[in-house]
């Protein structure tokens, strides 16, 4: 950064307290930070703020503590200064002790506030055998939880109450584990940060279980009883957005948050938490109409048509879909970018098509591509199309709504002729993860939660429809199919 008036990367590493300081630690206070393509930057801050463990992960942990057991044990003998060394800079709390805020640190705290880190190390956990029995059982104590038989959804509160009873362990000190950790991994010079990648998860939940009584939910989940290959959970989810943007507003007052889908503003403001100074909405200029949408909400026998989960299983809503289909490549030239609301409703659709004979009917005009959660898979098969709208043959490219082509891929020119949908993206409302998130915005943001789902599904048909439009002179067709 001292050579560089500009820095671009992923504004994921300024988001997420795990690797932000070491990206940014040289950054002055008074630069000026662009998230550009911010419409999702509300899922990148839940993300950032989230932790999965399975229990492998948990399994790993045991295995990582051992090993750090084994190596405090051989750094007594060799080197016990070291070890006092630490102890005494621990007093001083983990910003004085120069832990959590160097360049070449192995892990940052989750976003910890400035007292907690002022504040000294409690004195049960500075020593290194005391602090390792510690987590040890923390560990074992999310083993006990996750043989639970039923889903189990708790505030951190409860959460903390029950490690107390249940592990013997001060819920108080648990916010002090990440820093704690990087403390311990550097001074017994333990650098394979891959190794110890479970430890630190395990590390980074009970920071945040311990740091926020507010804005989070544990939840515990079995596997279910018909998939047996289902791992058990437990997940501390972040509900709250505004927690990992914070840190980001109050060290950089210049903050511009852009997109060209970043609408409506008022609701970012909303459940990021912030008050800008300037709000514009810029219009897009185009040399002439180069758009041509389409809404379709009954098919050529005149049914209604719509992805609603009750009717993805009616024939006669899939045929219409697929009628539609074999019309738009009969006579639209070059590439055809469909999108679905989902894989399996995907995969249902085109196996019905296949069976419908329909598939056979769109071959005669262009070749067909499918999306995979595979990356490597999608890789070809995006390689592939371009080559068959190159060669003049053209493609269907058959794609979900929120997976890689809808982000990241862009289909400008003959690559793009026209770009459908098959439905309205809504997000799966009965996810536990996102009724919780929907109570906890409606609570505190005053946002329905019918309005957020529409926002949501809003922004990420934008996303998807703007694919085929990537400059001035590009042109193309948008479909929206659904009733």
């Amino acid at each position: 950064t001292t050579l560089a008036n500009i820095v671009v990367f992923s504004y994921q590493y300024l988001i997420d307290p795990r690797v932000s300081e070491s990206v940014t630690a040289e950054f002055p206070t008074n630069s000026i930070i662009v998230f550009d393509e911010a419409h999702n930057i509300d899922n990148v801050c839940i993300d950032a703020l989230s932790v999965n463990l399975m229990r492998k992960t948990l399994e790993e942990s045991t295995s990582n503590l051992t090993a750090i057991k084994r190596a405090v044990q051989q750094m007594k003998t060799v080197d016990e200064e070291r070890l006092k060394k630490e102890y005494l800079s621990l007093v001083h709390g983990l910003a004085q002790s120069n832990i959590t805020r160097i360049a070449d640190q192995i892990l940052n705290d989750p976003v910890l506030p400035d007292d907690v880190l002022k504040e000294a190390v409690p004195g049960n956990i500075r020593k290194a055998e005391h602090f390792v029995s510690f987590l040890t059982r923390f560990v074992d104590h999310l083993k006990k939880r996750l043989k639970e038989q039923k889903v189990v959804a708790e505030t951190p509160q409860l959460f903390c109450k029950l490690v107390k009873d249940g592990a013997e362990i001060d819920p108080r000190h648990l916010r002090f584990a990440t820093g704690r950790l990087g403390s311990l991994l550097r001074t017994l010079e333990l650098v394979d940060t891959e190794t110890y990648s479970p430890l630190m998860l395990v590390a980074d939940f009970a920071t945040l279980v311990g740091t926020y009584s507010d804005g989070f939910l544990v939840l515990i989940e079995p596997p279910p009883d018909n998939s047996p290959n289902t791992e058990a959970y437990i997940q501390l989810c972040c509900l709250d957005a505004s927690l990992a943007m914070q840190p980001v507003l109050k060290r950089y007052p210049s903050v511009v948050i852009t997109s060209g889908t970043i609408s409506p503003l008022d609701v970012y403001s909303k459940i990021l938490n912030l008050k800008p100074v300037i709000t514009e909405r810029l219009s897009m200029t185009l040399h002439r109409a180069c758009i041509c949408p389409l809404i379709v909400t009954r098919g050529s026998d005149q049914l209604p048509i719509s992805s609603r989960y009750e009717a993805r299983d009616d024939l006669a809503v899939v045929r219409n879909y697929g009628t539609l289909l074999v019309e738009m490549s009969a006579i639209i030239p070059d590439g055809i970018v469909c999108f679905f609301t989902s894989y399996h409703f995907m995969e249902s659709v085109i196996s019905s098509w296949n069976e419908m004979g329909l598939l056979k009917m769109v071959l005669r005009k262009k070749l067909l591509f499918v999306e995979t959660p595979d990356s490597v898979e999608t890789g070809l098969a995006l390689s592939n199309y371009r080559k068959a709208c190159d060669t003049g043959r053209g493609a269907v490219l058959f794609s979900v709504a929120r997976g890689k082509v809808s982000e990241g891929i862009d289909f400008d020119h003959h690559y793009g002729r026209c770009v459908i949908l098959f439905g309205i993206p809504f997000v799966y409302a009965e996810s536990r993860v996102l009724r919780a998130r929907l109570e906890y915005i409606r609570n505190n943001y005053q946002i329905r939660e019918g309005d957020f789902l529409t926002f949501d599904a809003m922004r990420t048909a934008s996303q998807c429809i703007g694919r085929v439009i990537r400059g001035k002179n590009d042109y193309g067709v948008m479909v929206f199919a659904d009733v």
